[in-house]
């Protein structure tokens, strides 16, 4: 037989769907398990800006502790895949771990582009943590301005 704490819900009607809610809360909180939860989701995600100005696309990524062995940039049409591995460091002699954010772990991002890009000039650059990769725009896709004559 089970112990079941007594309450005194008439004093406050509402304290058990305040409790409920609390419990749903607990439920869909993001800390509750250290993995992934889906088949979609990555132990390590990083984060990326794209942004586009008049000749290229930039994209930016943020991948400290990645060495540039360890990442693969493919692009097929106007689809930008990223593909790359975070090494956890060595095993740590440690009794216990109080807290451990740091993620590690195989990563593709995939994202497609509005426009095709001129993949015979992408250039990808990593320095300090950080990827960045120029997507030029190939020639017949970029704006031009057309001067108009008055006779």
């Amino acid at each position: 037989m089970s112990i079941v704490r007594w309450r005194n819900d008439l004093a406050d009607p509402f304290s058990a769907f305040e409790e409920l809610q609390d419990q749903i809360n607990r439920l869909f909180e993001d800390n509750r398990s250290p993995g992934p939860n889906g088949i979609f989701e990555q132990a390590f995600s990083p984060a990326l800006d794209v942004t586009e100005n008049q000749d290229a696309y930039e994209l930016e990524c943020d991948l400290p502790g990645i060495e540039i062995g360890d990442i693969d940039i493919s692009i097929a049409g106007n689809v930008l895949t990223l593909k790359g591995e975070k090494k956890k460091s060595g095993k740590r002699d440690v009794t216990r771990v109080f807290r451990e954010e740091v993620r590690g772990g195989r990563f593709q991002r995939t994202l497609q582009l509005p426009l095709a890009v001129d993949a015979e000039k992408i250039e990808a650059v990593l320095r300090d943590g950080v990827l960045r990769v120029t997507l030029p725009k190939r020639e017949e896709l970029k704006p031009r301005q057309i001067a108009v004559k008055v006779k």
